[in-house]
């Protein structure tokens, strides 16, 4: 047995226990890089070389800068007030909660705006005597679409910008997936007013679950807010002019401490405020790609999918069918994963055609993020599902249309942005 064909076994696996949950998955995919340095794919020392990826240091930071919004009040105090703004009425409500969740995800966490506006949101329903259920579902879609405007704004944008960058490509810069985001958020926005609204459930939630699912603020200090905003506000400016003297991570990094050092958050905050999760699944995921690629189980991959594509595939189809298989994984695994998962695979498919890989990772990419048909596949999807008294059909009702749109507008703008074969 070749040790192509080993790897693949090993990723197989992995797989697998990211799909079931067998075990966590962060150990699953430290195990993976374990086995790929057990098993000689890799040289030892380069089994847990992931944890010391600057990606990892990037992530990091921005988990405590986005934190410092949420502990200061910042983002709440700003949902609440678009809300109030949009009204009570069901079209303007949902309106203005999804605009809201699009703008905070796309530079905070997706996880972390749902849980701050999930709240707010079961508030006001309950005082304009809306259902909840029909408007925390555009909550968690709008978080889920917005963060692919940055590159911060969701792991697998980090990842396949990273993948990118490792094989020696020019990485996406910090807004280029705007190009397609804001289109797909656009797009989601209207799905739901005009045709998801009518695909939601009319349960009525009772009061006393309304009131179990309220969260308080863990402070609100008006300074420590506007601080934690600017904080956000230069982090973010000095990653979009991508100053050669600061990278991404050193902006990251420096925001979080000061974010610290101003008591926008405490250091135990801080430390907790880390999803430590992705941290070890990126991680871990780094060396089972370097892996694919010393053993040779990604071209081997690349190889059969051309094959079976064909000989030749055109290149739209390639996209097309990597879009397909993301996203099918993405709505029972993590998004990292699917990502981490599919991107050394993406830039060997393109490889063999000779054309370039941007267009190709980024449908991986956004593809990831487009875990609407099951209350598994994101966080925000399963933070709203006990509140919402949603049901797994819900999702999937609601959530495989959009994903259909989605892959439409991806399939035709992505490739318009990013060439195949440029200039």
């Amino acid at each position: 047995m070749t040790p192509a064909v080993k790897c693949l076994i090993v990723l197989a696996i992995v797989a697998l226990l990211f799909i079931t949950e067998l075990i966590p998955l962060a150990i699953s995919a430290m195990g993976g890089a374990i086995a790929c340095g057990l098993l000689g794919f890799i040289p030892t020392k380069q089994v847990f070389s992931g944890l010391s990826n600057s990606t990892v240091v990037l992530f990091a930071g921005m988990f405590v800068v986005g934190s410092a919004m949420f502990h200061t009040g910042l983002a709440q105090k700003i949902g609440t007030s678009v809300v109030k703004i949009s009204g009570t009425g069901e079209n303007s409500l949902m309106f203005g909660i999804m605009i809201v969740g699009v703008g905070l995800s796309s530079v905070l966490s997706n996880t972390g705006t749902t849980a701050c506006l999930m709240p707010v949101v079961l508030g006001i329903c309950a005082a304009a005597k809306i259902s909840a259920s029909r408007q925390l579902m555009p909550l968690a879609y709008a978080a889920s679409v917005g963060g692919i405007i940055t590159l911060v704004g969701t792991p697998p944008n980090i990842i396949v910008s990273g993948a990118l960058s490792a094989s020696g490509y020019e990485p996406f810069s910090f807004f280029e997936f705007a190009w397609i985001g804001i289109p797909l958020s656009i797009v989601a926005i209207l799905y739901m007013i005009f045709i998801g609204k009518y695909l939601l459930p009319k349960a009525e939630l009772a009061a006393d679950q309304v009131i179990e699912q309220e969260i308080e603020v863990t402070v609100q200090d008006s300074k420590k807010q506007i601080i934690s905003g600017l904080i956000l506000a230069v982090v973010v400016i000095v990653m979009a002019l991508d100053l050669k003297s600061i990278t991404l991570e050193m902006a990251a990094i420096i925001g979080a401490l000061v974010c610290v050092l101003t008591g926008c958050l405490t250091e135990k905050q801080a430390y907790s405020s880390i999803d430590w999760v992705t941290i070890f699944l990126f991680a871990g995921m780094m060396p089972v790609s370097m892996a694919m690629d010393k053993t040779g189980a990604g071209k081997l991959i690349a190889e059969w999918a051309v094959s079976m594509m064909g000989g030749t595939p055109n290149p739209i189809v390639m996209t097309a069918v990597l879009f397909i298989i993301s996203c099918t994984l993405t709505q029972f695994m993590s998004n990292t994963a699917a990502s981490a998962l599919l991107a050394p695979v993406g830039i060997a498919i393109s490889h063999q055609l000779g054309a370039s890989p941007k267009a190709v990772l980024m449908a991986i990419g956004v593809a990831a993020s487009c875990a609407f048909a099951t209350p598994v596949g994101t966080p925000p999807c399963t933070l709203v599902l006990g509140p919402g008294n949603y049901k797994f059909m819900d999702y999937v009702k609601v959530g495989i249309p959009l994903v259909i749109i989605c892959f439409v507008v991806s399939i035709i703008i992505i490739p318009l942005v990013w060439p195949f074969f440029p200039g």
